[in-house]
């Protein structure tokens, strides 16, 4: 009877350390995904605080472009009323987010496509300097958002794996939301020469 009871004392034991140390591995991938995800809306502010300059460099040399540039401007502002904590992060809300983001991308490759009409401006230091600022941002949105994706994987999987899965759903742990790709991502381009 002692004995059972001994056995049964470590199986709880260990079971109860196996939990513990999953647990705190669990913790750990989630809180690094939402660092990830913390840094993705860095590289996005970053990108949204470039733009005012932008738009003000272009003004001067393209003032008749004011429906190009009120798209820009709009478009910003949309993508940065959108803050999203990483605790609520579900699937709408990233949707939503990165629905703001396009619009904000389409409407600077609009921008961006209007100044090849204007070769004194893409002779203009600071609009180079600024072009060339948001190309290295857009770099650095694809590599957090890599980041990101990875992290959120990594944390999806521990999640679902056994024995892990049956006890992750009690201590709240949740599936995270990976990034979609843009509407007509999976159409190459057409080129026409």
């Amino acid at each position: 009877m002692f004995r059972h009871i001994v056995m049964v004392a470590v199986a709880m034991l260990a079971l109860s350390s196996l939990t513990s140390c999953n647990y705190n591995s669990l913790v750990e991938k989630r809180e690094n995904a939402d660092q990830q995800w913390a840094q993705v809306e860095n590289v996005y502010q970053r990108r949204a605080d470039l733009i005012p300059n932008l738009v003000n460099t272009v003004k001067g040399y393209a003032s008749h472009e004011s429906e190009t540039l009120q798209a820009v401007v709009e478009a910003r502002a949309k993508a940065t009323s959108i803050n999203i904590d990483p605790k609520n992060l579900d699937e709408a809300s990233l949707k939503k987010f990165q629905d703001a983001q396009g619009e904000l991308s389409a409407a600077l490759g609009k921008l961006l496509a209007v100044t090849e009409a204007y070769p004194d401006l893409k002779a203009n230091q600071n609009f180079m300097a600024l072009q060339a600022q948001l190309e290295g941002t857009e770099n650095r949105i694809a590599t957090e958002r890599k980041r990101y994706t990875e992290a959120v994987r990594d944390y999806n999987v521990a999640i679902k794996k056994f024995p892990t899965t049956i006890y992750a759903g009690w201590f709240g742990f949740e599936e995270m939301p990976q990034f979609k790709a843009e509407a007509g991502a999976e159409k190459a381009p057409e080129v026409k020469f």
